[in-house]
């Protein structure tokens, strides 16, 4: 193909297919003709206000049809959208702006103060355009375009031209073990390690004909929900897998378990796509009480039920299973610094033994010289991605050398995952280096602890972190949360339970229940806060 670049490639795929439903939220609904038509207005009102080709662009929003609609228009002109978490309090959020160097910012009306209170210190922030809620928040201090204004001015042409592979998408990670980091993907190494090359089941798609007539056929059937929010890179990258493949994506401005099994009926969902067990086990709660119904949904179009970022454990798939017995459940493995990686995952089958993945040919577990480590060595490594990878993390040149090294001539993306490969090539993973709990000179991933707790009969949900001590460095301290109706466990009854699947060294050494174990809005664990609240906990223990 002559370009990767993504608005090239959403262009391209609207004229092939202009009148198939391209995005649903709510209400709403758009043709691939109507969103690009829609981002190409917006594109030429930001063009207006100066934003262009390397401006960053903030999208400060929930799920939802304008998210979509900013991301592409930035894509257009060649500019960069930046995901911003809904969440964040006005320290976070000056934070990003000011790392991010954000130009333009696309925000949710509600959000209006609290970017009141920052934006005065952000310079480079000049331009604001807001979404319409209802909230009734003042945007005088901001001085804010309506965005359907902000579409409606804007010229239908596209007459747009310097778009280049090199163009830059930046993913925001989380920092829930750190400040947030932009992770920089140039639009060709996104378009065959973030969505699948065009066939994320099966050879790279390099023709531009032969994407179109996928998009042609295959589109036609393909329909996802993404239950996770587009401030998550899995969201933002499964949205642009579908759009490129001529799909539709189906969203909820907020996440709302019990309207899934609907939505599923309505749409005809072929695939769900989730964060771990935060999003996938009230879905299958609501998939219960939907079957219990007299009324119940038709689930039946739903083949794949794919989860990314955090711990798909067995016990809530199975009760996906059985709810949704046609479909398969999917644990894909990747990161914001590497794009998809591989499928697979033993779940509850494998408690400290490594969760296993079958990860792609680009794939490689590199020892502490940086060198691949012989497939069943038994030696832990590394995992890392080779060839199409990001370029670095902006703004910060000394992480983005560690994480993005030049091996042998070849960029890499090395994660803080700790792995082995198998002499068949499979590689179990064992948790993120970067949360491992060294206790006694012994290190402990908290993914294999949670998952123990986890498969308790009576535990909601999980997370594990270390604590200073001063015999052991740190211990491990879990925090849980309890099934609704469930009877307490006791502290004894879950040590226990941990001791079936785990090493004794690696059973927490105080276990709290909890009202709600904290994660972010994309479903992934938040230490930081859980690290707090275990040490409170424990210091009020005594």
């Amino acid at each position: 193909m002559q370009s990767y670049q993504i608005a090239d490639l959403l262009e391209a795929v609207a004229d092939a297919v202009p009148d198939r439903d391209a995005v649903v939220c709510g209400d709403e609904r758009l043709t691939h003709r109507e969103l690009d038509e829609r981002a190409t207005r917006l594109a030429h009102t930001l063009r207006s206000r100066g934003i262009g080709p390397g401006d960053h662009v903030g999208t400060y929003l929930y799920n939802g049809i304008e998210y979509v609609t900013t991301m592409l228009a930035a894509f257009k002109i060649s500019a960069v959208p930046i995901n911003i978490n809904y969440r964040y309090v006005e320290e976070e959020l000056l934070y990003l702006f000011r790392n991010a160097d954000l130009k333009a910012l696309v925000h949710h009306r509600e959000f209006a103060d609290r970017i009141a209170h920052v934006k005065d210190e952000c310079p480079q922030l000049e331009h604001f355009v807001s979404v319409e809620d209802g909230s009734g928040e003042d945007l005088a201090k901001l001085g804010s375009l309506d965005f359907e204004q902000a579409v409606a001015q804007g010229s239908p042409e596209r007459d747009f031209s310097g778009r280049s592979n090199d163009d830059l998408f930046i993913i925001y990670t989380g920092g829930t073990t750190g400040m947030p980091k932009g992770v920089m993907w140039p639009h060709e190494a996104a378009y065959f390690a973030c969505f699948g090359g065009g066939n994320p089941v099966g050879e790279d798609v390099t023709d531009l004909e032969e994407l179109l007539q996928r998009a042609r056929t295959i589109g036609a059937v393909t329909v996802s929900l993404i239950a996770a929010p587009l401030i998550h890179g899995a969201a933002q990258l499964a949205t642009l897998i579908m759009l490129i493949g001529g799909g539709r994506v189906i969203y909820q401005k907020r996440f709302d378990a019990d309207e899934i099994p609907r939505l599923i009926e309505q749409e005809k969902v072929l695939t769900i796509s989730l964060v771990g067990d935060a999003m996938a086990r009230p879905i299958a709660d609501a998939l219960e009480r939907n079957a219990a119904g007299e009324e119940p949904r038709d689930c039946s179009s739903v083949l794949v039920v794919g989860s990314a970022g955090a711990i798909f454990s067995g016990p809530v798939k199975d009760k996906l299973k059985r709810y949704l017995p046609q479909a398969t459940m999917l644990d894909n493995y990747g990161s914001t610094e590497t794009g998809f990686q591989g499928s697979g995952g033993g779940g509850h089958k494998s408690f400290g033994q490594g969760l296993t993945f079958q990860l792609n040919e680009r794939s490689v577990v590199l020892d502490d010289d940086l060198r691949p480590v012989a497939p069943g060595s038994g030696v832990r490594g590394r995992v890392a991605l080779r060839g199409h990878v990001p370029v670095g993390y902006y703004g910060d040149p000394k992480k983005s050398a560690e994480a993005f090294p030049v091996i042998d001539g070849v960029r890499h993306s090395v994660t803080g995952d700790i792995a082995e490969i198998e002499a068949d090539g499979t590689v179990k993973l064992y948790g993120r280096g970067s949360i491992c709990i060294n206790s006694g000179g012994e290190k402990i991933f908290v993914e294999e602890v949670e998952n123990a707790l986890k498969s308790h009969a009576d535990v909601y949900d999980a997370v594990v972190v270390g604590v200073d001590d001063e015999r052991w460095g740190q211990r491990v301290v879990g925090l849980v949360s309890l099934d609704a109706g469930a009877s307490t466990p006791g502290e004894a009854a879950l040590r226990d339970h941990c001791r079936e699947h785990v090493a004794g060294y690696k059973v927490p050494k105080e276990i709290y229940v909890v009202d709600e174990v904290f994660r972010g809005p994309n479903g992934k664990a938040d230490y930081k806060l859980s690290v707090r609240t275990a040490e409170e906990l424990s210091a009020a223990r005594g």
